[in-house]
């Protein structure tokens, strides 16, 4: 994990136009089934994030071939994956590290669950810290053995040709959780389901479909028939909303601001964030490119974003799960006025920090009035932030999300840990200093 400090100086307006890096979300997924598939994958646009690349290095780490190199169009990476075929993968020769990444660990074990021979897997500080009972419990139900520091990293993971199907509910909405158990289900002996209280973002759904599976939807269900065999692709990865989530509040929360964000993904499970920006004052206008789910099922196409007027608003606990990685940045954005409430969150405490308590504290350090809650916070947009010195405690979304907070303070903000946005946007300060142009 990077660290370093940078100073934010407040803005006037933000201008100009974003292509947003890669989805990481999707980038995990692609570079997971185009592993276990037959024949040869291409990814272009994969994320040059930290996460992603722990990815693509625990594949390695496993047997894959992988060729990395950057994209000729300049966005993103382009990446060759020669897929090993389902049950394909070899036994590591050492503990395999997925970084920073709840995502690489969280699904990669739903596909080590179905190898039969023994993984480790660790992660950084931060990630040793993170709950991994939720998926424990459904792969141990089906089948695999798994051990855990008290239920967190380092996991060990022996697996089994013998895997049950399962019909399963997690108790916490969580993509993650649900994709472990669908990538396991892919191996096992008959149809294994997830039903979900609450939507949660469904990408692994539609890249499965995308590498050949034939995958089962109801409103509330998903399931995989064990057995099926995927087929290498050629794909593109669209930009990631949740990074052009930065942007977009910066347009909003400043006077006289507007930004275009171009091949941003637009998939109707993760653009929760324009209907919350729009009823907190932003104008906001959507168009997608023809044509552009045609590789992965995943639309993408054009967001412009323009300060209006600024309103309060609340986020109810249905909400959040489509919004869950862009609720700091929506602090931030409640900072310069309206208000904002924010109920059923808790999840946020079990994130790469706490996200909760670490945000309320490097608001308040800025001048913020903001109340912390056992699963939310209430921010009120009572004065002018003054700046100051704040910890991104290693979280990629608090460093940008004071970062875009600090534009609207009456004097300039240190934001200590701020490389830690290498995680999912590498380019995110530079990026931000062009569009203060």
């Amino acid at each position: 994990m990077t660290s370093g400090s940078v100073m934010v100086h407040p803005a006037a307006r933000v201008r100009g136009r974003v292509r947003p890096p890669g989805d990481k979300s999707i980038s995990h997924r692609y570079a997971l089934l185009a592993a276990i598939a037959d024949g040869r994958s291409t990814i272009h646009g994969y994320s040059t994030g930290a996460d992603c690349a722990s990815t693509l290095r625990c594949l390695q780490g496993l047997g894959v071939d992988i060729r990395e190199m950057p994209a000729s169009d300049g966005a993103g990476l382009e990446i060759e994956i020669a897929g090993r075929g389902v049950r394909g993968l070899r036994p590591p020769a050492a503990m395999l590290d997925a970084g920073n990444s709840g995502s690489t660990i969280r699904m990669l074990s739903g596909i080590l669950a179905a190898h039969p021979f023994r993984t480790s897997i660790t992660g950084d500080a931060s990630l040793r810290r993170r709950p991994m009972r939720r998926i424990i419990v459904p792969l141990e139900r089906m089948g695999a053995r798994i051990t855990a520091d008290e239920g967190r990293p380092p996991l060990t993971i022996e697996g089994t040709l013998r895997l049950v199907p399962l019909d399963f509910e997690p108790e916490v909405p969580s993509a993650q959780v649900k994709s472990a158990v669908l990538l396991a289900g892919l191996h096992a002996d008959g149809v294994t389901s997830v039903r979900e209280a609450l939507p949660t973002r469904d990408h692994t759904e539609r890249a499965l479909r995308t590498f050949g599976a034939d995958v089962a939807l109801t409103a509330a269900t998903v399931s995989v028939r064990g057995g099926q065999r995927l087929g290498g692709r050629e794909l593109a990865v669209p930009g990631d909303i949740s990074s052009a989530a930065f942007w977009m509040v910066a347009a909003a929360a400043l006077p006289d601001s507007e930004i275009v964000l171009e091949h941003v993904g637009l998939n109707p499970t993760r653009t929760g964030i324009v209907s919350v920006l729009r009823r907190m004052g932003a104008r906001i206008e959507t168009s997608t490119v023809t044509g552009a789910s045609a590789d992965g099922g995943e639309p993408a196409g054009t967001i412009v974003v323009s300060h209006e007027r600024l309103l309060e608003a609340q986020i109810a606990p249905a909400e959040v799960p489509g919004v869950i990685d862009e609720l700091p940045v929506l602090a931030a954005l409640a900072t310069h006025g309206g208000g904002l409430s924010v109920a059923g969150a808790q999840e946020l405490r079990v994130k790469e920090s706490d996200r909760i308590s670490a945000l309320a504290e490097g608001l308040r350090r800025m001048g913020a009035e903001i109340e912390e809650r056992p699963d939310g916070f209430d921010v009120r947009a009572s004065r002018r932030l003054l700046g100051g010195d704040v910890d991104a405690q290693n979280d990629h979304r608090l460093a940008m999300a004071f970062a875009i907070a600090a534009l609207g303070a009456s004097g300039p903000t240190t934001i200590h840990d701020a490389g830690a946005a290498a995680v999912s946007y590498p380019e995110f300060f530079s990026v931000l200093e062009s569009l203060r142009a």
